[in-house]
């Protein structure tokens, strides 16, 4: 495990652009100190990472930069999810607590224990959630005062096969899935992420992974922002469950430049 892996990075694209390439779960890393906190062996756990991990979505982002014609920007978590999940509610309204995956999980995909029984997660919260929450609203905020908009794309992938601990797992697994938000996607922003990746066999919305991300400041509250999860089925790319990358790894780079680009017109 990596020593002290930086906890995000903002990487700049355009002046001009609105976009900004969120990827929350692509890294493994896993500062040793957290390590320590983890109750699974190194073999157990190297195969909760293969399984939770995004593989590869910080690479279908960076080649999406490479393709499109003005960049967009990017921000990605340089640490695991099982250090902290940015995108989950610190506190009771997260309904994912029902599988003890809040900010801070306390069980693995497979409904086994991770974390020791009554672990207080507010020292991870406070060191790593609240920072990476802050660094994102500002990242948000220089693009509103930049362009006068934001369009926050999430980079997500999901495992072919239905893991125990979704919550909404038996309904469609589409190539492609679109996750989406009532106030913050508007229905022009929806049509061209399906125009972008209908070549991969199909998409569907809201299933099996349903919502987005938008910094809570911003969230319910301003329409400037607007916010889009993309949610690849992982076979379309590569081996799972936490295998090497294939060739749809540049096609689905260039259906995400593609996006970008229609998003930045």
């Amino acid at each position: 495990m990596n020593e002290t892996p930086a906890s995000f990075q903002l990487l700049p694209g355009a002046a001009d652009s609105p976009v900004i390439l969120h990827v929350p779960h692509s890294s493994r890393a896993i500062p040793t100190d957290v390590r320590g906190g983890i109750v699974l062996d190194d073999r157990a756990l190297e195969l909760e990472l293969d399984h939770i991990t995004d593989s590869h979505t910080a690479e279908i982002a960076a080649a999406a930069v490479e393709a499109a014609r003005i960049a967009p920007w990017r921000f990605v978590n340089g640490l695991s999810r099982l250090v902290i999940d940015p995108e989950r509610f610190p506190d009771e309204r997260e309904e994912m607590l029902a599988v003890g995956m809040g900010a801070v999980y306390t069980q693995t995909t497979h409904r086994e224990r991770l974390r020791p029984p009554g672990e207080d997660p507010r020292p991870l919260i406070d060191r790593y959630f609240h920072p990476y929450a802050e660094a994102m609203t500002a990242a948000v905020g220089a693009r509103l005062e930049a362009v006068g908009r934001a369009v926050v794309i999430d980079v997500h992938s999901y495992p072919t096969e239905r893991l125990p601990y979704e919550l909404h797992g038996d309904g469609p697994r589409p190539p492609v899935c679109l996750g989406t938000d009532d106030f913050h996607t508007p229905e022009g922003l929806l049509a061209h992420a399906e125009e972008a990746f209908a070549c991969f066999g199909g998409t569907g919305v809201n299933s099996p992974f349903a919502g987005t991300y938008v910094p809570l400041k911003y969230y319910g509250k301003d329409p400037r922002v607007s916010a889009l999860m993309i949610e690849i089925r992982r076979d379309t790319y590569m081996s799972e469950p936490g295998g090497a990358a294939g060739p749809g790894l540049i096609s689905l780079a260039a259906a995400l430049a593609g996006l970008v680009d229609a998003l930045s017109a």
